[in-house]
């Protein structure tokens, strides 16, 4: 058996791939959305939503599933090599039949005809989504390789983009190359797969037994994407491609800062699911304390902070063209806090312990918020509308698992320690926003925009986070002291050391 890696290693590697999902659009996005411009960025984002949609039932709910599934059984070769060959023949089965819908779409439907070619480009996402089984990794807990991959196609990406996109006419290419750079990774892990289970038919198959839970997260998937994709697909109906850009540059910046939040979350479920199959309680609970306390440290100050700094944000980010999306942004940016949360309540905790319907009534709640608030303030507000349903709809997730979990919450409630957050908190706004106060008269005239942006971003955002850092250790917050405070001391030690030694 292969040795098992602790949480603190499996997070330090998803850290990694997921501090590369804020590199790398940092490098991209700002040349792509100079390029392509609001139209052809809101194509491209259309697409992508739509892709998504398909996907998401091709997948039905076995990207969630698959990692439970395969964490309970990942001690036995044969009954893993199984578990693996009965979910990947359903998810094949379904690959197929949503290709065939997909395929009519593009000739049926008016809007999908006038973007055929680039959803076709795009729509090779849907079959290697299936043949990634990036489930299987996640469960054996094979953080390295995936990190390791995937940041290998990330920088071929981005090779791709400098060398072929150059002009508004090449949004087609680029939506090639974000397949490239985002699964093309994917055929490594099918082709891997004969290191970690059987490949021939092992036999006695019950495929019965995966299609009533993958039946639940496939409708939780649906429901989660209805606030997060819908709200793209019904921009570009109601507002066009122009507040589709506005909303999707936005959501961009959103959706890096939640991944830093969520990454710890990434590398839970497999770990809390084999302690609930193994009867070890204890871990269990001890494991998720940390976890909302780490999601509550990180989540408040980034929320905070560019909720606070949107419109330099979205002009470093995206350029002048776009900061008409700062105010999109402000309005979604909370939804850090309240994903981070749903993301600890829901997925690991509830999914592990077997309440997946739970999460799905949370997730249909939010779905129905969402909807009912994209319809009434899309046609008014545009960006601004989704981004205010998007966070209605986050709130209500949060509440209604809440609920589900009030018994199990007012026990690790006691443990988190709020006021420390918001002691460390206030004395950094004030500093960063007195620190805006006193560059805008310097960069102002003196500075293009990106660079303005840059420098007051650069000040404020060091000032900000270094004063809350600061604060959490001087208040002895538990994890700060925990988790931070042993590294400070050992890179300390390391520079005394080498100042004896010269």
């Amino acid at each position: 058996m292969k040795k098992e890696h602790s949480v603190t290693f499996n997070f330090i590697m998803n850290f990694i791939l997921t501090a590369s999902s804020f590199i790398f659009p940092l490098i991209t996005f700002p040349y792509v959305s100079r390029i392509l411009l609001p139209a052809g960025n809101g194509k491209i984002d259309a697409a992508a939503a739509v892709v998504t949609y398909f996907s998401m039932f091709s997948m039905l709910g076995i990207p969630t599933y698959g990692i439970r599934a395969c964490a309970q059984v990942r001690d036995d070769k044969e009954q893993l090599s199984r578990t693996v060959q009965e979910i990947l023949c359903i998810n094949a089965v379904m690959t197929a039949l949503v290709y065939v819908v997909f395929g009519a779409s593009l000739y049926v439907v008016p809007k999908f005809a006038e973007d055929r070619t680039l959803l076709l480009v795009m729509g090779t996402t849907i079959f290697l989504n299936m043949a990634g089984v990036s489930w299987l990794y996640s469960a054996l807990e094979e953080y390295a390789y995936i990190t390791m991959v995937s940041l290998a196609f990330k920088a071929i990406g981005v090779l791709l983009m400098f060398l072929f996109v150059h002009d508004a006419g090449d949004y087609v290419v680029y939506g090639g190359i974000t397949v490239v750079s985002n699964v093309g990774s994917y055929l490594f892990n099918f082709l891997r797969l004969g290191r970690y289970i059987t490949i021939k038919p092992v036999g006695n198959y019950k495929f019965c037994r995966h299609l009533k839970p993958i039946g639940i997260f496939c409708a939780m998937t649906i429901a989660t994407s209805i606030y997060t994709n819908l709200d793209i697909v019904m921009l570009k109906f109601i507002s066009g491609d122009v507040q589709t850009g506005y909303y999707t540059a936005s959501v961009k910046i959103k959706t890096i800062v939640t991944s830093l939040v969520t990454s710890l979350g990434a590398v839970l479920l497999p770990r809390l699911s084999y302690y609930i199959e193994k009867g070890m309680k204890e871990e269990f609970k001890r494991m998720v304390s940390k976890a909302l306390g780490f999601v509550l440290l990180i989540a408040l100050p980034l929320a905070v902070y560019f909720t606070m700094f949107a419109y330099e944000s979205i002009g470093l980010v995206s350029g002048k063209a776009y900061l008409l999306a700062s105010w999109p942004m402000r309005l979604i940016m909370p939804t850090v806090v309240f994903i981070g949360l749903s993301n600890i309540l829901g997925m690991q905790v509830l999914v592990p312990t077997g309440r997946e319907r739970q999460v799905l009534v949370s997730m249909v709640a939010g779905a129905f918020v969402d909807l009912a608030l994209n319809l009434a303030l899309i046609p008014r507000l545009g960006a601004s509308g989704a981004s205010i349903g998007t966070l209605m709809a986050e709130i209500v997730v949060v509440l209604v698992q809440g609920k589900a979990l009030k018994g199990f919450l007012s026990e690790l409630w006691q443990g988190l320690k709020l006021h420390y957050y918001i002691a460390g908190l206030l004395p950094a706004a004030i500093a960063a926003q007195l620190a805006r106060m006193a560059l805008k008269p310097i960069v102002d005239g003196k500075f293009a925009l990106e660079q303005g942006c840059f420098v007051v971003l650069a000040v404020t955002g060091a000032l900000f986070f270094g004063i809350y850092g600061i604060l959490l250790l001087l208040l002895k917050e538990p994890i700060t002291m925990e988790y931070i405070f042993p590294i400070l001391q050992k890179l300390g030690k390391r520079n005394g050391t080498r100042k004896d030694e010269v």
